[in-house]
Parts: C-alpha cells; structure tokens; sequence
C-alpha cells in the first residue's frame, strides 16, 4: 500500500497530533447525517477515511482524489461493496450527470482558484432534490486576522472570507443553511445567524484571567445547500476525550522520554523522599 506522507494539510488518521482530526471527524459526523442510504460523493476524499466512514449510512459512496497514489492507497485500506475511489479533480468529477444525492467538499475549495468550474461541475452530478455540505475556513479568522497573517498556509491557493462563500453558494442553490466551527478541544457547529450560544468563558492563556464572550468566532465555514428547502439548527458538538488524551500524549511523552527530564527526575528523587520521609516523622 502506498504510504502517504502527513505534510501537516491533508488529514491522516493515525497521525493524532493537533485538532485537525477533531475538526474533521465533526464534519463527517454532521454529513453522516445526510446520507443514509443515500448515493453519496466525497470530493477531495484524500486518505480516505472519511469515504470510508459515510460509507456505513449511504448506499454508495464515491471518493474522488486528484491524486492518483492517494487514491490507490485509499482503494487498498478501505474495502467495501458500497465504497469505491476515482482520480478526478473539483471542476471534472468523473461520475455521470444527476447521479449523485449528497455531495460532500470538505477544506477543498481554499486549494484552487476554480470556484466558479466547482460549484457547476457539483450542479451537474447533484440530483434535482440533491444536497451539497462544503466548508472551508473564514480568511478573516483563519488569515487575515490570525497567527497566519504573514505567514500563509503554502497548500492554500484562494481562500474567501464569509461573505465571498456565501455569495459564491447562494449563487447556484436556493437554499443555504451557513453553518460555523469552532475547535479546541472539543468541536462545535453552530447556525451563524441565529446562534443559541449566549454565554461563553474563555481562558486567557493562564488561570490568572477569563473573558466573556456571547459569541463564537467561526475559524470554519460550513455550508449546507440545496435548490429544494433544507433545515438544519442544531448546535453539534464533537468531543472525543480518547482523541484528546492522545494529543496531549504525544506532547508530553517526548518531554518525558528526553534525557534531561530523566537526569533532572533523577537528582530529584533523593529530594523527594527525604521531603516525604520528613512529613512522615512530623506525624
């Protein structure tokens, strides 16, 4: 099996060490919702996973990778008779006009300037009473006004800031529930436009200070389309504590393994039990 390298962009499975695993299993999650047994297409599938995973609701799904050893490595790791992978690109699906009842996009359009070739190629496959689910980040929270202002993500070819995806959707559907995300340690989905969150608490970096917010700043876009009515409203919440002890290992235990915490736990330990053994006496 072809082994994929992780670049830091593309989501690998077993490569738990930052949110973004928890940020995309939300978004699978919430699609899963969508597509049972449903006819399903996952544009940009990449490793697979997420195919593999909407492949346990829908009646058929269809990765699509532009990248022909991912594909392969995704046809080899995930088998199934409902599941199946194709090279193909966002603005050249390799599936036949009106066959396809969901279509899924996930952190795909930021990677291509072809918007426009995307949204009509999605058109085309999608069913009459068809649903698209795509989301990509919020320039202004992700760029422009974030860590990675001067220092742009190198996979990244256009990104649009809210209002540009929310033109860009309602102008090819009807219908456009626009979601947010947020994650940390765990993920939340929300209705941009009539949030329920009224109360928030965050931590300033320390336990010293806290801040208020009523809102949530949406770092994702996640927008739920179609030409026939639609309705979504729920706030969904993704929080896997497994996921989260497992980053939080893979932090710590180089820190822990490193020969300058084990010579300094050494000299330690004399310290320690003279500490220990003296509290001992005083009782």
């Amino acid at each position: 099996m072809q082994k994929l390298t992780f670049t830091g962009e593309r989501m690998l499975p077993e490569v738990i060490h930052t949110t973004i695993i928890i940020e995309h299993l939300h978004r699978y999650g919430l699609a899963s919702s969508f597509c049972k047994d449903k006819i399903v297409l996952d544009i940009a599938s990449g490793e697979g996973y997420g195919s593999n995973l909407l492949s346990q609701y829908a009646k058929h799904v269809t990765g699509v990778d532009i990248d022909k050893d991912t594909i392969e490595h995704a046809t080899i790791k995930y088998k199934s008779k409902n599941l199946e992978y194709k090279v193909g690109s966002a603005d050249n699906i390799p599936l036949a006009d009106n066959s396809v009842d969901v279509v899924v996009s996930f952190e795909t359009i930021e990677h291509h300037d072809k918007h426009e070739e995307m949204m009509l190629e999605i058109k085309r496959v999608l069913k009459p009473e068809g649903i698209v689910i795509i989301s990509t980040p919020d320039k202004k929270y992700y760029n422009a006004d974030s860590k990675h202002e001067g220092n742009p993500n190198e996979f990244h070819v256009k990104e649009l800031y809210h209002e540009e995806f929310d033109s860009l959707v309602k102008k090819h559907f009807k219908n456009v529930n626009m979601l947010g995300q947020q994650c940390g340690t765990m993920s939340a989905i929300f209705p941009i436009e009539k949030t329920a969150i009224t109360e928030m608490w965050l931590s300033k970096g320390t336990t010293q200070k806290l801040q208020f917010s009523d809102s949530l700043e949406a770092i994702f876009l996640i927008a739920i389309a179609s030409d026939h009515p639609i309705s979504y409203s729920p706030i969904s919440i993704f929080n896997d504590s497994k996921i989260t002890e497992a980053i939080y290992k893979r932090y710590t235990d180089p820190i822990y393994k490193s020969w300058s915490y084990r010579l300094g736990n050494a000299l330690l330990s004399p310290l320690r039990l003279f500490g220990l053994s003296s509290l001992i006496k005083k009782k």
